[in-house]
């Protein structure tokens, strides 16, 4: 056999990693360099129309379900494809980065699965971009283990049958990856993350009793899921394995994605695994999408909108039941406590505050949730295990009781809770913080005892933009402004240099995080993401 055609790909601007070359081989790139020829002007089409979908929304402040999908609804007949066994059973799923440390802890966590996230939960330097895909390899050839440099505990995989199922997150369509280029012009980081993943593992996975399997975030159509399942079926048919082998669960992370879920799931149905709702991007899409739509729209403290708040309740019950109808598993949100080592009474009240988030969703009739620690798998395991016994779901509870009307999707005003001056001051606190350690490359990072990610930074800034436009006045009198935003990220900054010392301080990227979240959040040309202009002082 011949060897493979040098890849149209060029690599650019990237110092060399250790072991690169097992990944970034020439047939891996020649199948990532199709995949942009074939699909990447359709990316293009639709990310210019989710701009004019906004500007629609922005014109008319509402949203519906979509007239010309109607006959795709109404029809009772259609299903998702069965769960293999190795995704059959999910009730609970832990999320995190690809680094080796976690790789080899989130496996052997207890969980049904892990989502591996070269999303949200990574900055995508080149070297998080790269070496997650190895480190992917070698945990499914066995070849992982890991020594902390700091404590000198060694970490290695456990026996096969006790390992999660891996569910990998690949970038959202907006965003590019600068380092791999075609005739000068960026992939997508989508197709950069899919594609090497799949290239190097699907057969291999199915030799494991597995499969490729996918989480696809940020979708805001259907049209976008439709793209994803053409993907499929050529990838699977390039490198020969059978069609539907692929499975995807779809985040319902988008106020536009929510109207459209049972659509979502049948352009997906030879592939469909199941929809998941996650809260804190879900919540930004709001404002992002009604930003402009006046009071009704300003959303209270972020801590203060929990999942039972009327139009969050809306949104989930009609995840459960479009999911379910359709014989797709449905999986709720995150606990994104992490366990404090020095205070037992912290842990005692988040544990139970995790617990009854987790009873409440088993209860609606989830099939499973997400954690972001594995000292949570327990807890929410004995949730789920309450409701579900030996079963491995309860698709069979339909949730025919459930009937939401559009406007329920979008009553941000039902609640009673108000912006307040401690809101924003967390928001700049968490933005900054958060932002900091993004530009050094951590994508996950514990705040506050939360496991925050990039969701939690656009849901922040976001946040201070809208109050500020709003004009929103806070219970102490103070109006939302520029000028006190600029206030309050002052006084945090100089409250972090004085927590941890001048010399660290100076070693961080603080000022460039304060200077972005405000950039971000001032700017009257609205960023559609915050990782856009971050990736552009991106380091690496």
């Amino acid at each position: 056999m011949s060897a493979p055609a040098p890849s149209p790909l060029a690599i650019v601007e990237a110092a060399p990693l250790p072991r690169q070359e097992e990944v970034l081989t020439d047939a891996a790139l020649a199948f990532v360099a199709e995949l942009h020829r074939r699909f990447t002007p359709r990316r293009d089409e639709l990310l210019a129309r989710r701009a004019e979908r906004r500007a629609e929304i922005a014109r008319t402040s509402t949203l519906d379900f979509l007239p010309e999908t109607a006959a795709i609804r109404a029809d009772d007949s259609w299903r998702v494809a069965p769960a293999p066994a190795a995704l059959n059973d999910r009730r609970v799923e832990i999320t995190g980065p690809t680094d080796r440390k976690m790789t080899i802890n989130a496996l052997n966590s207890g969980a049904k699965v892990w989502l591996a996230d070269f999303e949200d939960a990574s900055a995508p330097t080149w070297e998080n971009v790269v070496l997650g895909q190895v480190n992917l390899i070698d945990a499914y050839t066995r070849q992982i283990d890991f020594t902390d440099p700091r404590s000198g505990k060694p970490y290695a995989l456990k026996q096969a049958d006790e390992l999660a199922t891996v569910v990998m997150r690949p970038r959202g369509w907006h965003l590019e990856e600068r380092h791999l280029t075609f005739e000068g012009r960026p992939v997508p980081g989508a197709l950069v993350d899919f594609g090497l993943y799949f290239f190097h593992n699907a057969k291999r996975l199915i030799e494991l009793g597995k499969g490729p399997y996918f989480y696809l975030p940020k979708t805001e159509s259907h049209l976008e899921a439709r793209l994803w399942n053409d993907i499929f079926v050529f990838a699977q048919d390039y490198v020969g394995i059978p069609q539907g082998t692929v499975r995807a669960t779809v985040l319902i992370e988008t106020i536009t994605a929510a109207y459209e879920m049972e659509e979502i799931l049948y352009e997906l149905r030879d592939h469909a695994a199941g929809l998941n709702a996650g809260r804190w991007d879900y919540l930004f899409s709001i404002v992002k999408n009604f930003r402009d739509g006046g009071q009704k729209f300003v959303l209270p403290d972020r801590n203060a909108v929990t999942m039972t708040a009327p139009f969050m309740r809306a949104y989930t019950e009609l995840l459960v039941r479009t999911c379910h109808k359709r014989g797709a598993h449905a999986i709720g949100g995150m606990a994104a406590f992490i366990p404090s080592r020095k205070d037992a009474e912290v842990n005692k009240v988040a544990f139970e505050k995790v617990k009854a988030d987790k009873d409440r969703e088993a209860g609606d009739g989830f099939d499973g949730s997400w954690v972001a620690h594995p000292d949570l798998v327990p807890i929410a395991m004995a949730s789920f295990d309450a409701v579900l016994g030996a079963k491995p779901n309860q698709k069979d509870r339909l949730r025919e009781d459930v009937s939401v009307a559009p406007g329920d999707l979008i009553a941000i005003d039902s609640l009673d809770a108000k912006p307040t001056y401690d809101g924003l001051r967390n928001a700049v606190q968490v933005g900054i913080r958060y932002i900091e350690a993004w530009l050094r490359g951590l994508g996950a990072v514990a705040i506050f005892n939360l496991m925050e990610d990039a969701a939690t930074a656009e849901i922040s800034r976001s946040q201070i933009w809208q109050w500020i436009n709003a004009g929103v006045v806070f219970e102490n009198g103070e109006t939302a402004t520029p000028e006190l935003a600029r206030k309050v990220a002052a006084e945090e900054l100089a409250a972090i240099r004085e927590e941890i010392g001048e010399e660290a301080f100076a070693a961080g990227r603080w000022q460039q995080a304060h200077d972005l979240l405000l950039h971000v959040s001032l700017d009257a040309d609205y960023a559609d993401f915050l990782t856009l202009p971050a990736y552009d002082q991106l380091i690496g």
